[in-house]
């Protein structure tokens, strides 16, 4: 319409000109916008602007380079840093399969294996390690996991088709309980570290896990089944073969601490709580009278990180890592770690009300940077008055009594 209004001949256009009339301007870029002349019905760029320009464009070229060149200084230090660990991996494997593990009994207490234990097990020892740490007080063998699944399997078959028999060995537990326990099981089941999907119905787990509970409810029926317990489990069938990892289960809830949680003995629990405090008020004293100051008792945070030794409440990896050191340290270290964390974020914590404390404690943050995260633990000292935790937690028993 402009050419025939002003009598300028009419050409045909180039099929990049052609698009560009279709289209209304819009500069895909910066880049677009700084360089490219402006559209033939509009002024051109006075000379001055299009230097000025020009300069723009050199500029961000300038900058955007050296954006490049720091991202691929830093992918290679990342790089770097992976193969060094992948290196200490491998160093601390063939440590522990040639001079470690075929000498336990006379090497895991030594200086040299407990400062390698703190740096982290590798994954593929980590399931004799914790094994071998945990030990069989109980005598638990294969057979007996064995024995102990096809009982389970024979009351699962019978809640599932109405039957009403009650083994004498269950004497004190009725057929509801029992339903409600094999109901629990399956709901927790569901929950147990869903991200993964391995243990869901359906996952190549779900099974395994399921059996292992199983399993335990029948060897310990005075126990039975306990909220957390699918957490512990699974960590160990993540390391260990399933027989195994039953052992390992068993042994490790009939530790003095699991036992007094699962089986919700309240003095024995109030006593941890006790002697809990008695070190947080000698690590983190400012923090320590701020919960005082807004009633946020141990129980709150403390029950949920003992009952699934820190797999639901800490990333998987880190949680692992929690586990090797409380192989070697037992239940002192589950305290540690706990003090550990609220030191960690003490800052944060001081500046919370009750509300916000406990929900910042019952969901932490998922990004925990894993050596902060230890060296903070490293700063705790579980040492009060020249006391240990074992000294002050019997003393307590005893004034208790």
């Amino acid at each position: 319409e402009y050419e025939e209004k002003t009598g300028r001949a009419h050409r045909p256009l180039s099929p990049k000109q052609n698009v560009r009339k279709n289209l209304d301007f819009e500069p895909l870029s910066t880049t677009a916008l700084i360089l490219e002349d402006r559209p033939a019905n509009l002024p051109a760029k006075p000379a001055e602007e299009a230097q000025k320009h020009r300069q723009q464009y050199e500029e961000m070229v300038v900058q955007a380079k050296k954006r490049e060149l720091k991202e691929a200084q830093k992918r290679k230090k990342q790089l770097e840093e992976r193969c060094k660990l992948e290196d200490s991996i491998g160093n601390a494997v063939l440590t522990w399969n040639n001079e470690i593990l075929p000498n336990w009994e006379t090497m895991c207490c030594s200086r040299k294996v407990r400062e390698l234990w703190w740096q982290g097990i590798p994954p593929s020892v980590r399931g004799k390690v914790w094994s071998l740490a945990i030990g069989n007080e109980l005598n638990i063998t294969h057979e007996l996991y064995d024995i102990c699944l096809a009982r389970a399997k024979e009351k699962w078959r019978s809640l599932s088709t109405g039957g009403t028999e009650v083994e004498c060995e269950d004497a004190g537990f009725s057929a509801a309980d029992r339903e409600a326990s094999l109901e629990l099981i399956k709901l927790d089941i569901s929950r147990t570290f869903p991200n993964l999907c391995i243990f869901q119905q359906g996952g190549p787990y779900h099974d395994t896990l399921h059996s292992i509970l199983g399993a335990y409810t029948c060897y310990r029926p005075d126990v039975g089944y306990v909220q957390g317990m699918s957490f512990i489990a699974a960590v160990l069938i993540l390391n260990l073969d399933t027989a195994d990892a039953f052992i390992a289960f068993s042994n490790l809830l009939n530790k003095p601490c699991q036992m007094a949680f699962f089986r919700v003995d309240h003095g024995l629990m109030l006593t941890y709580f006790a002697a809990f405090e008695v070190f947080f008020e000698e690590n983190l004293p400012k923090l320590f009278a701020h919960f005082k100051k807004n009633n946020l008792t141990p129980d709150i945070y403390l029950i949920d990180w003992i009952f699934t030794l820190y797999s639901k409440s800490l990333p998987l990896d880190l949680a692992c890592r929690v586990w090797d050191v409380f192989c070697r340290d037992g239940e002192e270290f589950l305290f540690r770690t706990a003090l550990g964390i609220l030191k960690l974020f003490e800052d944060i914590l001081t500046k919370m009300d009750f509300i916000h404390i406990a929900q910042f404690l019952t969901k932490l943050p998922e990004d925990l940077p894993s050596e902060e995260f230890f060296t903070s633990i490293a700063a705790i000292q579980m040492q009060s008055r020249n006391k240990k935790w074992a000294q002050v937690k019997m003393m307590l028993i005893f004034d208790n009594k």
